[in-house]
């Protein structure tokens, strides 16, 4: 399968789980996930009219950032963001996905001061030790925080469920849907909940299906990494 073939088929079940759940395709998001993808061949999701790429990497994405830039493609880094990359990230991307602790809230609010950063607060929606995010139970007092920062504005909320197969994914979604719907409700400044990035390749049809607003495709759409 091509490249272009890979995105068809992505993009008729997006269609599909969009129909299915009562929603339109148009509104939602295809993120081409780069990671250790070439510019040769991100340059072949151009003329099927994907625009928007995400990086893991802050090194990967400064090294393609020159290729993205005069490509036109909207950029979202969704990787975990060590504070001291800040400096190299802020100002340079349209969205961070991954804002997962009040540290890393308050250095993206102290770079470049005059910008306002765009972010999604990552959600640990398992439990998982391992992995970065933000209780769900301490997401109103997060969020009250971080609303504070005039430098940095929640669009919505992001999460990688625990790999468990897509219909037990669909679970950990549906809890991504309930809290984004209670905390809108709760009108912090600066905190918009318009945005639900979740589903990958292997699970992104049922995160559809659940109000994902964004879906984060690699393997699906490039193949597997070698």
């Amino acid at each position: 399968m091509t490249i272009a073939q890979n995105i068809e088929t992505i993009r008729e079940n997006i269609a599909r789980a969009a129909l299915e759940a009562g929603r339109k395709p148009e509104d939602i998001q295809l993120i081409a996930v780069t990671k250790y993808v070439d510019a040769s061949r991100i340059a072949q999701i151009q003329p099927c009219g994907v625009r928007e790429v995400g990086e893991n990497r802050v090194q990967e994405l400064l090294g393609k950032y020159d290729f993205y830039k005069n490509s036109g493609f909207g950029i979202h880094f969704i990787g975990q963001l060590q504070t001291n990359k800040v400096k190299y990230v802020k100002g340079k991307v349209k969205l961070i996905h991954s804002l997962d602790r009040l540290s890393l809230a308050q250095e993206l609010n102290r770079f470049l001061p005059d910008t306002v950063q765009d972010v999604l607060i990552e959600v640990n929606i398992g439990s998982e030790p391992q992995k970065g995010g933000i209780a769900p139970d301490d997401l109103p007092a997060f969020l009250q925080a971080v609303s504070q920062l005039s430098g940095i504005r929640v669009k919505g909320l992001m999460c990688v469920p625990p790999p468990c197969g897509e219909a037990e994914a669909r679970r950990y979604f549906s809890r991504m849907r309930e809290l984004a719907q209670g905390l809108g409700a709760q009108a912090f400044p600066n905190v918009f909940m318009d945005e639900l990035s979740m589903g990958m390749s292997g699970d992104y049809m049922s995160a559809i299906k659940e109000g994902a607003t964004m879906v984060r495709i690699g393997t699906a759409l490039f193949g597997p990494r070698v």
